[in-house]
């Protein structure tokens, strides 16, 4: 008597029923769904997390409404064309362009650019409102290209990070909410003139910080 194995004269692998043809092409559909959901879970996911690989991490974090309108009123008497230079999901642009502002956005995310689009074309201000992708780590240093490239009349606003070289003309809003306003002919006259005293930002009446 033998105890297990395979029992002698029998066949290896007797007594295990064989795979069907229906079987086989189940188990052949369910790999392919699962690679290909898979496959679309890395394609979606990667352009939102390959900022947080960068040696400066500026992770997409949408506007608040209230940010927004921070934004818009730090635009007004003013007239021009905007652009939003990491524009994410495009609210800025939007609100821009029902402003009245011809209004541009650069985002680096093509999922971000395609929903922005989508976003302008639902709101009614596609003609007003476009998107491009393009990666801003890719243009040299920020600061010294607007110095250089900006009109004397042209305003930078950021919103959350600041620019860390100037100091702002305007603030306005609180905490994740701030906005800080930078006018060119103002920091490229101290850049022309270091050592220049810099006026602190002037508060106006109405807004929730300094503007």
């Amino acid at each position: 008597m033998e105890l297990g194995g395979t029992p002698q004269g029998s066949p290896q692998g007797e007594g295990c029923p064989p795979v069907s043809l229906k079987e086989r092409r189940w188990g052949l559909l369910l790999t392919a769904f699962v690679g290909g959901t898979l496959a679309a879970v890395y394609a979606v996911a990667v352009p939102f997390l390959a900022p947080a690989l960068r040696s400066v991490c500026l992770p997409f974090i949408p506007a608040t409404p209230r940010q927004v309108d921070n934004v818009v009123r730090m635009l007004q008497g003013r007239r021009g064309p905007l652009v939003d230079i990491g524009s994410g999901d495009g609210r800025l642009v939007v609100a821009a362009a029902k402003a009245g502002f011809p209004a541009v956005g650069y985002e680096l995310n093509p999922w971000l650019v395609w929903f922005s689009r989508y976003r302008a074309w639902r709101e009614g201000v596609r003609a007003s409102a476009t998107f491009h992708l393009s990666d801003l780590w890719k243009m040299p240093q920020l600061e010294k290209k607007l110095e250089l490239e900006l009109q004397d009349d042209a305003r930078v606003i950021a919103c959350r990070f600041p620019f860390p070289s100037w100091t702002p003309d305007h603030v306005t809003g609180e905490g994740t909410d701030t906005v800080w306003a930078y006018d060119a002919s103002t920091f490229r006259g101290r850049a022309r003139a270091p050592g220049t005293l810099v006026p602190p930002p002037k508060r106006v009446p109405g807004s929730t910080g300094l503007a």
